[in-house]
């Protein structure tokens, strides 16, 4: 019985296709900087305090769910709801930033 070993290079091709598309990407800078700056208006304006304050521990602290909701004394449920609303919300007034 015969065997053949077949080199695998589809990997580098995907490597390559990567490269490329990076270097021939368009450049979203501005979008990108427009959508940070209203994601900070809509917590500033459109989130309630605690809302603001538990997704800023969420995403930009890194905390879990039960690490936020050991540190402010509430049930986790109370946390993942709250976070849940304050998504919804910042979801509802950034889709019109697209």
């Amino acid at each position: 019985m015969r065997t053949t070993r077949f080199e695998n290079r589809a990997s580098e091709w995907e490597g390559d296709l990567t490269v490329w598309l990076r270097q021939n990407a368009e450049d979203n800078q501005e979008q990108r900087e427009r959508l940070l700056k209203n994601l900070r208006r809509a917590m500033r304006e459109e989130l309630t305090e605690r809302q603001a304050q538990m997704i800023h521990m969420y995403f930009f602290d890194n905390k879990t769910i039960p690490q936020i909701a050991a540190e402010l004394g509430l049930n986790r449920s109370t946390v993942s709801r709250t976070l849940k609303r304050g998504k919804a919300r910042l979801s509802h007034t950034l889709q019109y930033s697209f």
